[in-house]
């Protein structure tokens, strides 16, 4: 029997995952988006967990609007990338420091 603890376990091992992967990868913007897509995704594991245990709909209907703005989040972020590589030939975060203010 699977239960609410398990859940908890691989969404806090995922967000884990994530931010190591945001901490030792600073050099590719794709890994980047990754890390934080899958951030995101053990967020709303954590929320349907919640939500089935509680008998309550509404962290699914929450969910629901995490999964939105992350896909509106990753083609924005895509087409930004498309458009640094189109212009800089590189995706490398070291390089693209123009944008500092």
């Amino acid at each position: 029997m699977i239960t609410l603890g398990h859940y908890l376990t691989l969404g806090a091992i995922l967000f884990a995952l994530s931010v190591i992967g945001i901490f030792l990868n600073r050099k590719n913007l794709i890994v980047l988006l990754m890390a934080i897509e899958l951030m995101l995704l053990s967020v709303n594991l954590n929320f349907v967990a919640f939500s089935h245990y509680l008998g309550d709909m509404a962290g699914q209907v929450f969910v629901f609007f995490i999964l939105t703005v992350a896909a509106a989040e990753s083609a924005i972020g895509l087409a930004i990338l498309v458009v640094l590589f189109r212009n800089r030939s590189t995706i490398n975060v070291d390089e693209l420091d123009s944008l500092k203010g």
